[in-house]
C-alpha cells in the first residue's frame, strides 16, 4: 500500500538531496556526526527513516556496516538501485515495529536524519527512544535531526507573505499536515528540551546543535537565497552560531546522546 513518502519519493532527491539547500544542510551535519564516523573503527550501524539512502552510503563507503531502514517502499527501491557497497543493506521496515529479533547484530550508532522521527507522535517517539536502547552496544551512539517548533525562517518567511497561520505552525504540541513533494504527511515538531527530557534516563546528553539556522528551509531553494554568493554568505553564519541555544530556533536541530 503507498505512504506519502512513496508518492514523494521519487522526487525527493531533486528536490531535497541534490538541492543547494539540501546539501548545505547535510553538510553541517556531517560536520558533528564526523567524529564519530572517522575515527578509522569500523562500527555496525542502523539509520532510521533512512529516505534515499544518501547517508547510508556514505557510511558503507568509509567501511561501517549499515542496515538502513525505511517505512517507504518506494524510498528503499530509489536506495537499493543507486549504487552502492555490498556493506549496506536496506530494508524496508515501520520504526514503530523494530524489535531486537529484525536483527543479527547490536549498533554503535543509530542515526535519523532530517526529522524522520518528527512522523512519530510523542507516545510513538517515546517507545522508539526505549527501543533503541535495546538495540545498541554499551556505549551506544543515538543522533537524531529532527524540526523544532520555533524555526525563525518560517516565521519570517510566512509573516511577510502575510500568512501567521503558517507562520506559527509548527509551535503546537498537535499534529500538523506538512507538505512533502506535493504530499501531505503529519508531522509533529518537538523542541530539544523534549528530547532532553524523554531521553534523560536512558542517555547521556552529549550535544545540541543548529541545522540550518541561517540556511533556509528547503521549500525556499528556488529563491535567491539559495544561489551564491548568498547561499555561501548563509552557511558561513551556520558555521558560527553553532551554540545550543540555536537549535530551538534553526529549521532542524541535531541532538547526540550516548546510551547509559
Amino acid at each position: 500500500m503507498l505512504n506519502g513518502f512513496d508518492i514523494a519519493s521519487n522526487q525527493y532527491d531533486n528536490t531535497f538531496t541534490f538541492s543547494n539547500i539540501g546539501k548545505a544542510q547535510r553538510s553541517r551535519v556531517f560536520k558533528y556526526i564526523n567524529p564519530i564516523i572517522s575515527t578509522g573503527e569500523k562500527l555496525s550501524i542502523l539509520e532510521i527513516n533512512c529516505g534515499t539512502g544518501e547517508d547510508a552510503i556514505h557510511f558503507a563507503k568509509l567501511g561501517h556496516q549499515v542496515i538502513a531502514t525505511d517505512i517507504s517502499e518506494g524510498m528503499i527501491n530509489i536506495a537499493k538501485s543507486k549504487k552502492h557497497p555490498k556493506n549496506v543493506i536496506f530494508k524496508t521496515q515501520d520504526i514503530n515495529t523494530i524489535t531486537e529479533q529484525l536483527f543479527d547484530r547490536k549498533f554503535d550508532f543509530i542515526f535519523s536524519n532530517f526529522g524522520g522521527v518528527n512522523c512519530l507522535s510523542k507516545p510513538q517517539l517515546d517507545a522508539f527512544l526505549k527501543k533503541a536502547i535495546s538495540l545498541q552496544k554499551p556505549n551506544g551512539k543515538l543522533v537524531i535531526v529532527l524540526m523544532p517548533k520555533q524555526c525563525l525562517w518560517e516565521q519570517f518567511y510566512f509573516s511577510l507573505k502575510g500568512d501567521l497561520k503558517k507562520a506559527k505552525r509548527r509551535n503546537t504540541n498537535k499534529s500538523i499536515l506538512a507538505n512533502v513533494d506535493g504530499v501531505s504527511v503529519p508531522t509533529w515538531y518537538y523542541n530539544p528540551k523534549d528530547i532532553v527530557f524523554l531521553t534523560k534516563s536512558l542517555y547521556q546528553l552529549n550535544s545540541i546543535k543548529p541545522i540550518g539556522i541561517s540556511i533556509p528551509p528547503s521549500y525556499l531553494e528556488n529563491s535567491f537565497l539559495a544561489k551564491k554568493p548568498t547561499l555561501n554568505i548563509l552557511k558561513g553564519i551556520d558555521s558560527i552560531l553553532t551554540g545550543s541555544y540555536w537549535a530551538k530556533y534553526a529549521d532542524h536541530f541535531l541532538i547526540e546522546l550516548t546510551k547509559k
